[in-house]
């Protein structure tokens, strides 16, 4: 729900440096001088360059961008003199640009006048637009996708959202190579593309375009024979190039074969494995094209040592232990891709290479090249919050703490509401093991609305991957809460004032998501679960858990291979627009639930701060933060024991990386958790913009409330970064 701008130490020492420069100057008078004689000898460049050339006629550009578009022919003339081949070609040039804006006519006359000055004479003419494109002969592929092809070298030089594109003859032409190329990577290996004719409107300045094609027959693949050392036989091998075979046969999905089989051999510890794959056209039978494979597999590959260069402050242990049990097991590079993207996850480096190299028979040592990152670091931030306000903080850390890769990081930051202090240490490998170990203290203070509380404590969090996209953790929570000031009213609804909360509990998040980031798309599934316990010294006990879904489906094709992104350029406007839009599903439930009770039998009340809230920029959004569910006498929200949560968000590109949404909320917060279900449902329905960033968008969002109760506003605005579920 923040947003905010991070400087590093960077950015502080350029200041310092600035400064010290300036201060250089001022001791430096001669230097000044310098740069002044070098501005004037500039302006004398210039000014014989104006004298030397010298442009008539020219009206659709300014005498500036006709120079700029003509600097290197014109600094040629400077730098050799003026001849009657470079005054050609100097005319020759600024035919061309002209041309390339639709001036198909444009014609220039030059004069050398003395053998320092240059006129050139313009004759401009129409600027020609280009009305239609006619396709004649295409009967298997659709004219609107052909048609982007042809338009594309235009394309390159003007905006999409330019309707109509001028008339440039040399872009036609390279537009149907364009598309004859596209020909043939759909199978029609025998098209012919002639070249386009023109049809000049006489009485307006549009051009219409008719492209004649000759598709011929559409190739497919035949059958495969595998040869060689297939050592899995064809039965294993041909599932590998499956949707490759189920399209038109094309030379680069002939050349994407042997990329497939050398890493499925790869992946079982064929290293040396070596596959040639040759297509043979002109043996088509029916338009099956049969393709000939042949596979040299070599031997299989264990893993051996492990050497470290490049290395100055890291422990080399840190690199060579996370291969350690490698040894003796048979090479695979989805292992080492795994152990390569875990080191750099680390901070540690800014570049990590692992070459194998083949010794000793069949073994393979890892040869490591690393260039270590700056470990220490030291930057403050500032930025805005929709629920806190205006915040800021800074922060200092060492990535590489005494040498062994354990980062420790500590922080401060102020709010309107808060005061917060954290230290952070973590080891991404725990005593040398694949778990990852995290240990925060921090001390806050927090003005919520209706009290203010504050609290001290730690937390300790021990997880490891189970498989590539599922990660678990254990989770130890030790916190003192003390509520230092409240207005909420009756005095019941608070519940302890202070408290002693100790708790254990368990995570589990299964990210099936290709891009968390960016685009994401994919099953997102993640819950909580834990225990607080007089066991572990807790004042309170109860038991809660928590569970969330997501769904991200964008519209544009899936990539069919890491990577590397699908072609998004063809298709109608409207098709290419709906490519890149998105839609998104989400679904939140929580419960927490007192194991403690009353003399009267009923479950005692869980404080205040350990409830669920609902409503804000992640949640419902036609509320304010925290502001859905059970308030006090005063209008305070009192929190709940359960609550649900539902999204529905669809984006649509606007312009460049801006995006706007649309979106519907759903959720409700009930006070106790005897009574659970989906009543009491509140909803939104609002739109917003998003501006991608790398790392996430940044979000303006207006939610509407179709139901207002008493006493609730109409909607709420929010302003925050990230996804909004």
């Amino acid at each position: 729900m923040r947003y905010g701008f991070l400087f590093s130490l960077g950015s502080v020492a350029l200041a310092f440096e600035v400064a010290a420069q300036s201060a250089v100057d001022v001791a430096r008078p001669e230097q000044r001088q310098k740069e002044r004689r070098a501005v004037e000898k500039a302006q004398e460049k210039r000014a014989k360059q104006a004298s030397i050339i010298e442009f008539r006629g020219e009206q659709a550009f300014n005498e500036k961008d006709l120079r700029s578009a003509l600097k290197e022919e014109i600094t040629t003339i400077e730098d050799f003199g003026l001849s009657p081949a470079r005054a050609d070609d100097l005319a020759f040039f600024l035919e061309v640009f002209y041309r390339k804006h639709g001036y198909a006519k444009v014609n220039v006359h030059y004069v050398i006048e003395s053998s320092d000055r240059l006129r050139l004479d313009i004759t401009e003419g129409p600027r020609f637009m280009l009305q239609t494109v006619l396709f004649d002969g295409n009967t298997r592929e659709p004219a609107d996708k052909l048609f982007e092809y042809m338009v594309g070298p235009t394309r390159e030089r003007y905006s999409r959202l330019e309707k109509r594109l001028p008339f440039v003859a040399a872009d036609m032409q390279e537009g149907t190579h364009l598309v004859q190329r596209f020909y043939i990577a759909e199978g029609f290996l025998d098209v012919v593309v002639d070249p386009p004719r023109y049809k000049f409107q006489p009485q307006s300045d549009d051009v219409d375009v008719v492209v004649p094609i000759h598709e011929g027959r559409q190739y497919s693949f035949g059958h495969i024979v595998f040869t060689g050392q297939t050592v899995y036989g064809a039965e294993a091998l041909r599932p590998q190039l499956l949707d490759l075979l189920q399209r038109p046969y094309a030379g680069a999905r002939v050349e994407d074969i042997p990329r497939r089989l050398e890493a499925y051999f790869k992946a079982r510890g064929y290293y040396d494995v070596k596959v040639v794959a040759n297509g043979a056209p002109e043996e088509a039978v029916g338009g099956r094209v049969p393709v000939n494979v042949v596979i040299s597999a070599g031997p299989v590959y264990q893993f051996d040592g492990v050497t470290v260069n490049g290395l100055r402050r890291l422990h080399p242990g840190f690199v060579t232990k996370r291969f350690t049990r490698l040894s003796g097991k048979t090479y695979s590079p989805d292992v080492l891709d795994e152990r390569f993207r875990t080191l750099m996850k680390t901070g540690q480096f800014n570049l990590l290479q692992i070459k194998p190299v083949p010794v000793d028979g069949h073994l393979l040592r890892l040869d490591i090249s690393a260039e270590e990152a700056k470990s220490r670091e030291f930057g403050f931030w500032v930025g805005f919050d929709t629920y806190e306000g205006a915040l800021a903080g800074v922060q200092v850390g060492d990535r590489d703490l005494f040498g062994y890769g354990r980062p420790l990081t500590a922080s401060i930051e102020v709010s309107q509401r808060s005061y917060r202090g954290d230290i952070l240490y973590e080891d991404p490998f725990f005593f040398d093991t694949d778990f990852y170990f995290k240990a925060r203290g921090s001390a806050f203070t927090f003005d919520y609305d209706g009290y203010t509380k504050f609290e001290v404590g730690g937390r300790f969090e021990l997880s490891r991957k189970i498989t590539k996209n599922d990660e678990a953790a254990l989770i130890l929570s030790i916190r003192h809460v003390k509520i230092t000031d409240s207005e909420i009213r009756p005095d019941f609804l608070l519940g302890p004032r202070e408290y002693q909360v100790d708790t254990i509990g368990l995570s589990n998040t299964l990210d099936m998501r290709e891009s968390p980031y960016v685009n994401p798309r994919g099953f997102l599934v993640s819950n909580t679960f834990d225990v607080a316990s007089s066991a572990l010294g807790s004042d309170i006990e109860y038991i809660r858990g928590t569970m969330r879904v997501g769904y991200y489906l964008p519209f544009g094709p899936k990539p069919l291979t890491p990577g590397v992104v699908a072609d998004e350029s063809t298709g109608t406007p409207f098709q290419r627009w709906f490519r890149q839009s998105s839609i998104a599903f989400g679904a939140r439930v929580g419960i927490i639930h007192s194991l403690t009770t009353s003399g009267s039998g009923e479950a005692t009340a869980i404080p205040i701060d350990e409830r669920f809230f609902n409503g804000g920029a992640t949640t419902v959004r036609s509320f304010g933060e925290r502001d859905l569910g059970p308030h006090d006498n005063h209008g305070h929200p009192v929190g709940g024991e359960f609550y649900t949560v539902f999204n529905v968000e669809y984006t649509f590109p606007i312009f460049g990386e801006l995006q706007g949404a649309i979106f519907t909320d759903a959720g409700n917060l009930l006070p106790t958790s005897e009574d659970i279900g989906l009543n009491n449902m509140r909803y939104a329905v609002g739109a917003g913009l998003r501006y991608k960033l790398p790392v996430g968008p940044i979000r303006l969002d207006y939610g509407i409330n179709p139901d207002p109760h008493q006493f609730e506003d109409f909607g709420a605005f929010h302003f925050s970064f990230g996804f909004a579920f």
